[in-house]
């Protein structure tokens, strides 16, 4: 009787554990702003320092990704390539997930070398000129509640940089109760077969 339940309990709590879907907590494909040479403004909150970026996309001289909406040449028209970030705010025993699409130039203009950073997590990504939109993802795990950062910069400013679109960031809940609760219905069950070998 008892190893029903404890079998039945386990199973409840592996099904909430694996019920608890990615929640999108910020999501931007920039087909809201306007489509311009050295951009300053965004619908989304984004700033642009130290530099400038571009807006192209559907509709304006430079569409060199067609069928792809609006997304941000990541080195602007003046020759130095600007830092392009956001902020959110974060919870502490959450994972977050930062998606977003890159692709290279599409110019024939060289290789571009694109600098993310979610929260306190940095990687570069070697974009070859004529490389597709592809997604990539960073994982971030604030260890305190705060407003957190997430940002991309393209190395270089040659006025021709690789293109971001449709950036994301989603959270899951961190598992650790459910895994202590099993850890917990586990160990009562030893005790529970060690209780009725001694009777």
């Amino acid at each position: 009787m008892f190893l029903r339940k404890f079998f039945s309990a386990s199973a409840l709590v592996l099904m909430a554990a694996s019920s608890q879907a990615a929640v999108i907590v910020f999501n931007d494909n920039f087909d809201a702003d306007k489509t311009t040479n050295n951009v300053t403004q965004f619908v989304h909150g984004w700033t642009v320092s130290n530099g400038t970026v571009d807006l192209d996309g559907q509709g304006f001289v430079h569409n060199e990704l067609p069928g792809h909406g609006h997304y941000v040449d990541l080195d602007g028209s003046t020759n130095q390539a600007g830092l392009l970030s956001n902020s959110i705010s974060l919870t502490a025993g959450y994972t977050y997930t930062l998606s977003f699409g890159l692709a290279g130039n599409q110019r024939n203009w060289g290789d571009d070398t694109v600098d993310v950073t979610f929260g306190n997590v940095s990687k570069p990504y070697l974009m070859h000129q004529a490389d597709a939109l592809t997604t990539y993802t960073i994982d971030f795990k604030p260890t305190v509640s705060a407003v957190y950062q997430f940002s991309f910069h393209n190395r270089g400013g040659d006025n021709r940089g690789a293109f971001l679109d449709n950036v994301a960031i989603s959270a899951v809940p961190e598992p650790d109760g459910y895994a202590m609760l099993l850890t917990g219905l586990a160990a009562m069950l030893g005790m529970t077969m060690v209780a009725r070998r001694r009777r």
